[in-house]
């Protein structure tokens, strides 16, 4: 079991980086607008379910990790840390062009559950993140790692949910000005990348401390 104060600063961590607007939130957010807030609710449990698939064999994986080296878990630590602080500062510096969501055609609630756990399934990056974040706050010991990351992982899925889902309750009528909105998209960027910045002097901190 993670200790009060490890899981008081992930739980502060999670929700700082799930207000930051992904790809996964845009998505949410566009089904809200263009089909009505159930449907981005129901997105936002399919994004949900996919996030677990990837916490599932983040911690299946760091734990076989840990179990045949205690150094390679720490040097993955280290790189994730790393890895943070890198994104943070990409996203800064991102010069792409910006734009809008395209429309997309309305779907029956079930095919829009699934398209959420696929969209965030088949993101890269979400698992490489969780294999970052997760292990900055695993502890071998204070307890089982598996169990650490299990309830650490849980705990995002379940503040996720609940970010994603303010989203769609706010998209309805909100989400569309935001999308549409040159200005908002270009801040957002440099927040989003402050937030990641952050998060990784956050990795550094806690690794120092254990």
């Amino acid at each position: 079991m993670p200790e009060t104060s490890t899981l008081l600063i992930f739980m502060l961590s999670s929700l700082a980086l799930l207000v930051i607007p992904g790809p996964a939130v845009l998505y949410i957010v566009t089904r809200s607008v263009q089909q009505g807030r159930t449907a981005g609710l129901v997105s936002a449990l399919g994004v949900g379910l996919g996030s677990m698939v990837h916490i599932l064999a983040a911690a299946a994986g760091l734990s076989a990790l840990l179990l045949s080296s205690a150094l390679a878990f720490t040097v993955v630590k280290v790189l994730g840390a790393g890895y943070l602080l890198y994104i943070g500062i990409r996203t800064l510096l991102d010069r792409t062009p910006l734009t809008t969501e395209e429309d997309i055609p309305a779907l029956p609630l079930g095919k829009i559950f699934a398209q959420g756990v696929v969209v965030n399934i088949l993101n890269p990056k979400t698992a490489l993140f969780f294999l970052a974040f997760l292990p900055q706050f695993v502890h071998p010991e204070t307890g089982s790692p598996l169990i650490q990351i299990l309830i650490l992982g849980s705990c995002f899925v379940v503040l996720g949910v609940f970010s994603d889902s303010m989203y769609a309750l706010l998209a309805g009528w909100l989400g569309k000005r935001l999308r549409k909105n040159q200005t908002f998209l270009r801040r957002q960027k440099y927040f989003a990348g402050s937030i990641y910045m952050a998060l990784g002097v956050v990795a550094v901190g806690l690794k120092e401390s254990h």
